[in-house]
């Protein structure tokens, strides 16, 4: 007997963002249209490096970015929320250190049913390309509330923009690969249940 599909699709519309997401745990096609490059390959890194399965076609209001890069983030958090569903047999936790030339990113993930987000990374630049730095503590944070995951990313060391947000994307990601693998067909949870 096969494990039931760990997916989900998401359409979210507001007067500022409209994006059609499909998402599948276990691995798949990756196709990412934001209208913002960085934005776009940190999405591609997350994927690819989390083993998933990810289609999105998103645009915005075009003023700074914000609210697409927020609304990508609940939209992404729900769809891995509805996916994961009674997280039966899930690890449950992740960590890695992650290095990208200077870049050291410390990521822990626990697949709890609480939403947690200890982000400590800086940034020397306002923006990658269009990509507002302040948005990537923004992007995990949604993401969290949303996905009802604790995270902590933590810069160990680093001072190139770039390579920070791209570790950080790639460190959770590993992380998440880990936590959500299925393990076994019980809860991993001394409640029985991960809510």
């Amino acid at each position: 007997m096969s494990a039931p599909a760990r997916t989900a699709h998401v359409k979210r519309a507001t007067k500022e963002t409209e994006m059609d997401l499909e998402l599948d745990l276990d691995g798949g096609e990756i196709t990412i249209e934001t209208g913002v490059d960085f934005f776009d390959h940190m999405l591609h890194a997350l994927a690819l490096h989390g083993g998933m399965g990810l289609k999105l076609r998103a645009h915005g209001d075009g003023m700074d970015n914000h609210h697409l890069i927020e609304d990508v983030g609940i939209a992404l958090g729900r769809a891995v929320y509805e996916a994961l569903g009674e997280k039966r047999g899930i690890v449950r936790f992740g960590s890695i250190m992650l290095p990208l030339d200077d870049a050291l990113i410390a990521a822990s993930v626990d697949i709890s049913g609480r939403s947690y987000l200890n982000f400590r990374v800086e940034f020397l630049r306002n923006d990658l390309g269009t990509m507002p730095t302040e948005m990537v503590g923004e992007f995990f944070r949604a993401f969290t509330d949303h996905a009802r995951i604790t995270v902590h990313l933590i810069a160990m060391h680093g001072h190139v923009a770039h390579h920070l947000c791209e570790a950080s994307f790639k460190a959770f990601a590993r992380a998440f690969a880990a936590a959500k693998k299925i393990e076994s067909d019980s809860v991993a949870s001394t409640k029985g249940l991960l809510e």
